[in-house]
């Protein structure tokens, strides 16, 4: 599993990171983490905003931070 944090390293996106992170360790997933500040990078995503969060390159959340609980559903396959 592969989860891509994508924005320029605002704090918005460091939360991001962080919850995304506290999900996995409550959930017992490994996954590789990967923080995307590249605005061509960015740019190949269908969003409008950051930050963002991509699941295994499917955009979960842009221009918002979802709850910890958000995360670990989609994490889980619920969400």
């Amino acid at each position: 599993m592969v989860i891509k944090i994508l924005g320029g390293g605002c704090p918005k996106c460091e939360k991001l990171e962080k919850l995304a992170k506290e999900a996995l360790t409550d959930l017992n997933i490994e996954a590789q983490v990967i923080k995307v500040k590249n605005m061509q990078d960015i740019l190949q995503y269908d969003i409008l905003e950051t930050p963002a969060l991509v699941l295994d390159e499917v955009v979960k959340s842009s221009g918002r931070i979802p709850a910890k609980e958000e995360i670990m559903n989609w994490l889980e396959g619920i969400g």
